[in-house]
Order: structure tokens, then C-alpha cells, then sequence
């Protein structure tokens, strides 16, 4: 499947474009994006998920274990799902019934879907969004952090299972958590440095429907 006619210019003004990327981003706030798929997904709670390719096996195990759990409470995921355990997590994440944001480091327009996507986005509950142009058709390393900024902005809170120590995820997350955003990561010996640079432990139901939305709430109400 060629995305082409599915895909929708969403610019800066309009209704469709979200506040929290003027927040989030200010100037460096695109001037427009490119959707495909359920947009208004774009309006509801959403947690921003990051996490490096390499993974101590008792934080791949405790990841699946978080995915499956906010998969099945209906929780919304956005991310790039570009690294390896990224892309297993997704695959988790199609297997149920909830929505599912993926933003690729590339331009979506005349991009070939790959198969294990296309049920879920003839379901009507898998969006995919993408700040880059149509002559960006190749991921890069310089998009690739462009799209983690934009996904950190869309995003109400973030997951990180794992982030390498000294790593451009962790150094991003580090950026994510002084700006106020919540940061949470697995409990893992492993991942003791995302706590020293101001991510949370994940605790049992904490991104229940409920909590996510009133965590949305409570930091709209701050603003």
C-alpha cells in the first residue's frame, strides 16, 4: 500500500494543528505537518515513547510486560518506532484494539506501508504524522531528532524503558524533564542514570485511562 491520497497538509492556524507544538517547540514549530489517518487522535491524552536498540534482557522482558498493560488499557502511544525494540513494541501495540501515533523520520507522502500496518490503519486507529516534506524521503540522522522533538511536544508524558548512558535518548530525555515534562522509565539497576537526570519510575497503573487524563488535565490547569 502507497501512502498518496490518504495524506492531508495539516498547517500552522488551522483547527486541526495542535497547541502543544506552539508550546513545545515555539519558533522551531513547523509551519506544517503531513497526516494519514484518524487525526482528531491528535486531541486525546498521548505518551511519547523512546528507547535504544540495545537493552539489558531484564528490561526487554519488563517492557513488553508495560506495553502489553497500556495496550490493554487503550492507552494512546506516539512514537518513531524506528530502533529494534521499538519496532517489537508497535508490533505489540497493533495486536490490540487501542490507537497507535507513528511518526517516521522521514516524509509519509508516496511512502510504501509496510504489511503488518495496514490492518491497523484500515481500522481507522493508527495515525501516522510526519513534520518533514515530501523530499524527504530518506531518515536521516539530523530528522531522526527532529521527529524525537516533535514527538516530545505532542506527547502529554513520556516513556523511556532504556536509554544507553550518554546516549543522544537520554541526553533528550534530560531536556524533556527540565522543561517540566514527565519522564518515566522501567525499574532497572540499568536505568538509574534516567532517574539521576529526572525520569520517574513507571508505577503499577499509573497510565490507566484515568490517571493519563488526569494528569492532562492537571497540567492544563497549570498552564
Amino acid at each position: 500500500m502507497i501512502l498518496n491520497e490518504q495524506v492531508a497538509t495539516v498547517h500552522q492556524g488551522s483547527s486541526g494543528y495542535p497547541q502543544s507544538l506552539l508550546t513545545g517547540l515555539g519558533s522551531g514549530a513547523p509551519v506544517e505537518f503531513w497526516a494519514a489517518g484518524p487525526t482528531q487522535l491528535l486531541d486525546q491524552p498521548k505518551t511519547g515513547f523512546f528507547c535504544s536498540s540495545q537493552c539489558p534482557g531484564s528490561i526487554v522482558l519488563k517492557t513488553f510486560d508495560a506495553i502489553t498493560r497500556l495496550r490493554d488499557e487503550g492507552q494512546i502511544l506516539i512514537g518513531g518506532f524506528h530502533s529494534v525494540m521499538e519496532w517489537e513494541c508497535l508490533g505489540i501495540l497493533l495486536r490490540g484494539r487501542q490507537p497507535v501515533i507513528w511518526v517516521p523520520a522521514r516524509s509519509i507522502a508516496g511512502m510504501h506501508m509496510k504489511p503488518e500496518l495496514i490492518p491497523a490503519f484500515d481500522a481507522g486507529r493508527l495515525l501516522i504524522v510526519s513534520p518533514f516534506p515530501p523530499k524527504e524521503k530518506r531518515i536521516t540522522a539530523s530528522l531522526a531528532e527532529a521527529r524525537n522533538r516533535f514527538v516530545g511536544a505532542l506527547a502529554d508524558s513520556i516513556l523511556v524503558p532504556h536509554a544507553a548512558p550518554g546516549g543522544k535518548t537520554a541526553a533528550f530525555c534530560q531536556k524533556l524533564s527540565a522543561t517540566g515534562k514527565r519522564v518515566y522509565t522501567i525499574d532497572d539497576p540499568a536505568n538509574e542514570h534516567l532517574i539521576s537526570v529526572g525520569a520517574t519510575l513507571m508505577e503499577p497503573n499509573y497510565f490507566s485511562t484515568s490517571n493519563t487524563v488526569k494528569s492532562a488535565a492537571n497540567e492544563n490547569a497549570k498552564g
